[in-house]
C-alpha cells in the first residue's frame, strides 16, 4: 500500500514542480512520478546534509516540490549545455 502511496504523493509533486517551472520537459505520467519520488530524495539528503533533517526523518511535501524543481533546474542545465556542445 505504501507504494501505491509514494506514487500517488510523488506525482502530485512531481506535477506541481512542472507547473511552476514551465518549459519542454520529457515524459508523462511515469516520469513525473519518478521527478517527485526523486524530489523527495534530495530534500530529505540535502536537509541532512545542512542538518535540517534528523536521522529518520525525511522531507515534506514542500520540500519535496522543491527537490523535484531543482532536479528540474539541473536537467535543464545539462541539457543546454549538451545542446551547445553539439551545435
Amino acid at each position: 500500500m505504501w507504494i501505491l502511496w509514494t506514487a500517488i504523493i510523488g506525482l502530485i509533486a512531481g506535477s506541481i514542480a512542472k507547473l511552476l517551472m514551465p518549459g519542454k520537459d520529457p515524459g508523462g505520467i511515469v516520469i513525473t512520478i519518478l521527478l517527485g519520488v526523486a524530489g523527495s530524495i534530495a530534500a530529505t539528503f540535502l536537509g541532512k546534509l545542512l542538518g535540517l533533517y534528523n536521522e529518520g526523518d525525511s522531507a515534506g511535501f514542500i520540500a519535496s516540490i522543491l527537490g523535484a524543481m531543482l532536479l528540474l533546474w539541473i536537467y535543464r542545465l545539462v541539457k543546454g549545455k549538451q545542446q551547445q556542445a553539439s551545435a
